[in-house]
């Protein structure tokens, strides 16, 4: 059958060189440096500036203010411990040699394989090298909480990002204004304080209003962090062999969802066409059909 002779012939990709697994104690405690210094620093700022307006009857500032901070240490603590979407490790019976297409929309795109879990990676399943684990819906991977971002706590992450940029600006607005209150009184240690925790404020306020715009502008576009780096399929050997001759590097296309619920409104995958523009068509034994829910 000339059928499976064209699509059996697939090229051995090379293996990467070992790579020594990284520390897992720094990234550890640097993440929970994070949850001691927003501890530490929000201590101070309940302990000395919105003290003083409580007991000078201003206790809106002390409300808002501590419902963020619960609502913000909330967050930080269920995505520092939440799972990304992990996919469990497959086995070297599948094999890198054996093609696996999902069907979208009447077009037929190649299933990644990783080396290091072994099993052909769903679409926008990526493989973090930190964590040495493959995510579904990967996004990115968080130094701040030594945490991927994917499938499963992306919606802890957006809350922590949006909880800690209105925590920022209360505690900000909080300390100007008890600055403003006490201009005629002697500098004391509420005045110190209160412009200890400002600064960092201000510093946080920047940088957390442009990750809210870039990643509402993803979620707009239904794109994930890690996608909008260069393209990388020559370097990890990706293609399939066609049936004129031809080892064929497609490209990326942006396609409808594989799997409603939660996800994204469309996913990068890579097509198999060859450079005649006809797709490929292996054996229906080598495909895995995949039925798009309406």
């Amino acid at each position: 059958m000339p059928l499976l002779k064209d699509a059996v012939p697939l090229m051995k990709e090379p293996h990467p060189p070992p790579q020594a697994p990284l520390p897992w104690i720094l990234p550890s405690l640097f993440a929970a440096f994070n949850v001691v210094l927003l501890v530490v620093f929000s201590g101070l700022f309940f302990a000395f500036p919105c003290r003083w307006l409580a007991q000078n009857g201003e206790w809106a500032f002390p409300l808002v203010t501590g419902l963020l901070c619960v609502l913000t240490i909330f967050s930080l603590v269920s995505l520092n411990f939440s799972d990304p979407g992990i996919l469990h490790q497959g086995s070297n019976e599948q094999g890198p040699m054996m093609v696996q297409v999902v069907w979208v929309n009447h077009r037929a795109f190649r299933l990644q394989w990783c080396q290091k879990c072994c099993f052909h990676r769903p679409p926008r399943t990526y493989h973090c090298p930190w964590c040495n684990i493959c995510v579904e819906d990967f996004d990115h991977h968080c130094k701040w909480v030594n945490n991927c971002i994917g499938h499963r706590n992306f919606r802890f992450f957006m809350l922590l990002v949006l909880s800690l940029f209105l925590y920022s600006g209360a505690m900000l607005v909080t300390c100007l204004i008890f600055l403003v209150r006490t201009t005629h009184l002697p500098f004391t240690m509420d005045k110190a304080i209160a412009i200890l925790v400002a600064v960092p404020a201000v510093g946080f306020l920047v940088p957390l209003f442009l990750l809210l715009l870039i990643q509402a502008k993803s979620v707009s576009a239904a794109e994930r962090s890690y996608e909008g780096k260069p393209p990388t399929w020559k370097k990890f050997g990706l293609g399939v062999h066609c049936s004129n001759g031809d080892w064929d590097d497609g490209w990326l296309r942006r396609t409808p969802a594989l799997i409603p619920g939660g996800r994204m409104n469309s996913c990068r995958m890579k097509e198999v066409l060859p450079r005649g523009g006809a797709p490929c068509h292996p054996p229906q034994a080598l495909f895995l059909q995949v039925l798009l829910a309406s």
